[in-house]
């Protein structure tokens, strides 16, 4: 658990400069139409430094204005234009924040559905201590690899739920 933490805290570091994301919004026409645009190079001037068509170029750019360029493609093109791509997946906010939201949420459903089934046999379960129960669900109850299971409930043997 410590080395997978280690491992987040290190990519949250690697990818932090890059927030907000907002700054590198393709344009509208995709980057490769802006920066052949901004170097003055016409269509048919990147396909001969491509070695492809003229027609080639165009489908590219659409293609890259529509998100279904290819990689490799979009590398070859950087190349022609004296450019580097830079790719990258940037989590919307930090990847242990992201963990710690998703053992909550799921904890929380868990314990409602919990609390509920309680209610319903007039054992209701007090809500005054449901951070402390949220935590030990979290720590006592779920993996790693549960957090990311989608609808499939997770039975504990270790979840002790507190009567009021």
């Amino acid at each position: 658990m410590k080395l997978r933490n280690r491992a987040r805290d290190s990519l949250d570091s690697r990818l932090d400069w890059l927030r907000p994301v907002d700054r590198f919004q393709r344009p509208p026409k995709g980057w490769i139409r802006a920066i052949r645009d901004a170097l003055g190079m016409s269509g048919p001037q990147l396909a001969r430094r491509m070695g492809i068509t003229q027609q080639s170029v165009q489908d590219m750019e659409k293609s890259e204005a529509a998100e279904k360029v290819r990689l490799e493609t979009l590398r070859r093109a950087a190349d022609a234009l004296d450019c580097v791509l830079v790719y990258a997946l940037v989590p919307k906010k930090q990847l242990q924040q992201m963990v710690e939201d998703q053992a909550r949420k799921i904890a929380i459903d868990h314990l409602s559905r919990v609390s509920h089934s309680m209610a319903l046999e007039d054992q209701a379960v007090a809500n005054d201590d449901l951070e402390l129960r949220v935590q030990e669900f979290i720590d006592n109850s779920l993996g790693q690899r549960d957090l990311w299971n989608g609808k499939r409930r997770i039975f504990s043997k270790n979840l002790t739920v507190r009567r009021p």
